[in-house]
């Protein structure tokens, strides 16, 4: 029987007789003969011919190749598992794409909410810190070939672009059998089957086919007891955006508007004032539109008025003499597919509600972290006389359960991005990239955990899989509010020691001030005890007094200033002078509290260039307003500046604070939260410290893992933004791992991410190891989360 070999993606396959099946391995030399027909063969014009038609197996399918799906994909290849991942589109990203060219943001939001370190991490962590550390200015088409250069580079992924799924087939009504997929690219039909199935698609098509049940827009309050329930008139549905860029070319260039943009701006958009000549990007977020449309069906009439609104409003930035200095500029580029917020939601075994996000509701099968403020906007968007948006901040980050990420009735699919199991007002907060792409990470580990042990999704929570779950979730450098990693490792049995511990007794002057202009704070994780006495350098105009309060959190591991514990006044003489502040208080136990100056434009306070791994200033921005009948608390946002703003106060701390010790590289968590800063610090004049990991016997060793601190408040947004630095100025970039014999068995010169996972080539034999650590830059001493060690 003749047959023919070709290769897809990293995985080779057997064509025969119009039948192809997956096969592993197969040398690249056997690619000579494909699919394709050979140059200088006709067909018969009176035979009807057929497609290619491929078929295929994995361990696991991933349906959407947006953020949440890619690193979904990533995560469970390096699982062990192999991945089929489909996306509909010619580039990886999703939203995130060249294409739509949205930033990922997930729980900092823009460093504007009170969720302190706060950045999501795992696979997504990996790629946002790299893209910084590239493409810090934020080119999107810089990001697409980062996300396929992350692809490419897992052998257990065949990765299809630009092919839809179009038909499953289920093995039982409650289960999914294959996926059937078209490439208008190459013509190509494809058949791949798996045990699971990740549906992160956007509108959930193989969920939709399956018969998995789902919602569509907002439920009435009575249905869940929420009260963000908006007016019938604001719409049940967040629409489609649409965004352009322009440029300015150096001469003049004429624009002629197409016949079908949208005449008189003023007139028919309520928002008109918001437009600038300099709007670009997803800045222009609010130039969305859906109305009472079908987010599915209707996509594409949504897109087209949006193609009216966009070339009308850059018409109306050029041509309506509005606009200074526009005539050379001209639009560099419009988006050509929407980007959709909204459309269907999957049911999992529980649904996340209002509640859960604003009262912050632990669950013992936490499985990722969100923080975006339930944002809902208006369904008619641009056209609307309501504002953008409307939207409401929990006081802290809150926990995404794993019964949200995997369907109810349909046995062997889980779901990720934008479609877990949450209500529509739920969904306002989750609905962002970062925070589904979280929820996708966790189902990728999930089905690794199904695969090992025969179980179906739903299983990994009712069989008591969710401990290995989650601890494989930490390891892996997802966040879990309240959770700690409790697996262990060599370290654990280690001892551990180090040259010197920096302990916070001064923050010296730099020379400059800080005027203040409003409420102004500095973030300090004290351990249990009476908090210690403070001296800060001030200058006054005249002779005048300051308010200083101390704050902490009334809920342990949050970062809103809402429990006042003291409040202090104080003269302050003209000119420059100390400040001595004793709050005269204790804690109870180790946690993170404000020192608040109260504004006083009078009164300037000393700055320090020192930056330190779990301090912050922050800086009184608003104040959300209680509001009882949507069940909204009040929260004040006390938030940082961007670098290079946001210095230091400097201070004197007596007795100095000591939470930076040893001890922390042991707490099981690798960020500052949970109300510690769970980071050990060197003293600010090391320029090369050491940590000594000993044992009694000699080790074998494998792999070691250790942990930077990339500054998991910063946002790295991924597009248009732009950032001061490519790598965070907190993360040890040299390091050295020596043997017990002083030996180095490990060497880095150029680090810039979070987490270092090294696989030795060969296992090294010792009694000891020693982490060398050079400090990051001048003013910012070393620091390092965690050290581990494994055998395997």
């Amino acid at each position: 029987m003749k047959s023919n070999h070709f290769q897809l993606g990293r995985r080779s396959f057997i064509k025969t007789s119009g039948l192809a099946v997956a096969g592993l391995g197969l040398p690249a030399t056997l690619l000579s003969q494909s699919a394709s027909p050979q140059l200088g063969l006709q067909a018969d014009k009176t035979t009807p011919q057929q497609l290619p038609h491929l078929k295929g197996d994995a361990d696991y399918i991933v349906v959407g190749g947006g953020m949440a799906g890619t690193c979904s994909a990533i995560t469970a290849a390096r699982a062990g598992l192999k991945v089929v991942l489909i996306q509909d589109r010619p580039v990886l990203g999703g939203n995130a794409s060249s294409e739509v060219r949205l930033w990922v943001l997930g729980a900092t939001s823009h460093m504007g909410n009170n969720n302190r370190w706060a950045r999501e991490g795992g696979v997504l962590d990996e790629i946002m810190v790299e893209n910084m550390y590239r493409n810090k200015e934020g080119n999107t088409v810089f990001f697409d070939a980062l996300l396929l250069e992350k692809v490419w580079a897992e052998p257990n992924i065949t990765l299809l672009l630009n092919t839809a799924v179009y038909e499953i087939e289920m093995k039982s009504p409650t289960q999914i059998k294959k996926i059937i997929a078209f490439n208008s690219q190459n013509s190509t039909h494809y058949e791949f089957s798996a045990p699971y199935f990740l549906d992160a698609s956007g509108d959930g098509i193989i969920g939709f086919l399956a018969g998995a049940a789902f919602r569509v827009g907002a439920e009435k309050g009575d249905e869940f007891g929420e009260k963000f329930i908006l007016p019938d008139d604001y719409g049940k549905l967040l629409g489609h955006s649409m965004y352009f860029y322009s440029k300015d070319v150096g001469h003049p260039v004429k624009y002629v508007a197409p016949a079908f943009a949208l005449k008189d701006i003023p007139s028919k958009i309520p928002r008109y004032k918001d437009i600038h000549r300099d709007s670009s990007g997803c800045q222009l977020w609010w130039l969305e539109w859906g109305d009472d449309l079908d987010r599915v069906y209707d996509s594409e009439k949504i897109k087209e008025e949006l193609w009216r609104v966009v070339y009308g409003v850059w018409d109306y930035i050029k041509n309506s003499g509005k606009f200074k200095d526009v005539d050379n500029l001209t639009l560099e580029w419009v988006g050509t597919v929407p980007g959709k917020r909204e459309s269907r939601r999957f049911e999992g075994d529980y649904i996340l509600k209002q509640q859960d996000v604003i009262g912050q509701t632990p669950f013992e099968d936490g499985i990722a972290h969100g923080g975006w403020s339930i944002d809902l906007h208006p369904a008619k968007g641009v056209y609307s006389t309501y504002a953008g948006n409307i939207a409401y901040h929990s006081k802290g980050v809150y926990t995404i359960p794993y019964r949200c990420i995997y369907s109810r009735n349909i046995s062997n699919l889980f779901i990720g991005g934008r479609l877990t199991s949450v209500s529509h007002v739920a969904f306002g907060s989750t609905r962002v990239i970062a925070t589904g792409t979280l929820c996708a990470q966790a189902a990728a580990v999930a089905a690794a955990i199904c695969l090992k042990n025969n179980l179906q999704p739903s299983e990994v929570y009712a069989k008591g899989y969710i401990g290995e779950l989650q601890n494989r979730l930490i390891q892996s450098g997802q966040f879990i509010p309240g959770l700690k990693l409790t697996s262990q490792d060599l370290i654990s049995s280690a001892k551990i020691t180090s040259d010197s511990t920096f302990e916070l007794s001064e923050l010296p002057e730099d020379g400059t001030w800080r005027v203040l202009k409003r409420g102004s704070a500095i973030l300090l994780p004290f351990t249990a005890g009476k908090i210690p006495q403070f001296t800060f350098p001030v200058k006054a105009e005249e002779n005048t007094t300051v308010q200083v309060d101390l704050f902490t959190a009334k809920r342990y591991g949050n970062y809103t200033p809402d429990e006042c514990l003291a409040t202090k006044e104080y003269p302050v003489s003209a000119g420059e002078s100390v400040l001595k502040v004793d709050f005269k208080q204790s804690l109870k136990k180790e946690q993170y509290g404000f020192v608040i100056f109260h504004k006083n434009e009078k009164v300037s306070i000393a700055q320090t260039n020192i930056r330190l791994s779990g301090v912050l200033s922050l800086f009184h921005s608003w104040t959300q307003k209680q509001n009882d009948g949507y069940g909204i608390e009040e929260v004040p946002f006390y938030v940082p500046e961007r670098r290079p703003g946001g210095k230091n106060f400097a201070m004197k701390v007596t007795p100095a604070i000591k939470s930076f010790a040893l001890s922390q590289l042991n707490s099981g968590v690798f960020r500052s939260a949970n109300g510690t800063a769970n980071a050990w610090v060197a003293p600010l004049t090391t320029q090369t410290a050491q940590v000594k990991c000993e044992w009694k016997q000699a080790q074998e060793i494998r792999k070691i893992v250790l942990w930077f601190d990339s500054d998991f408040d910063h946002a790295m947004e991924s597009s248009l933004w732009g950032h001061p630095e490519n790598v965070m100025p907190f993360c040890v970039q040299q390091y050295k791992i020596l043997n017990d014999v002083g030996q180095p068995i490990y060497e880095v010169s150029d680090n810039h991410q979070s987490r270092n996972e090294i696989q030795l080539e060969k296992p090294v034999r010792t009694s000891a190891l020693t982490v060398q650590l050079t400090r990051p830059g001048e003013n910012v001493p070393i620091a390092l989360f965690g050290i581990q060690a494994f055998s395997i």
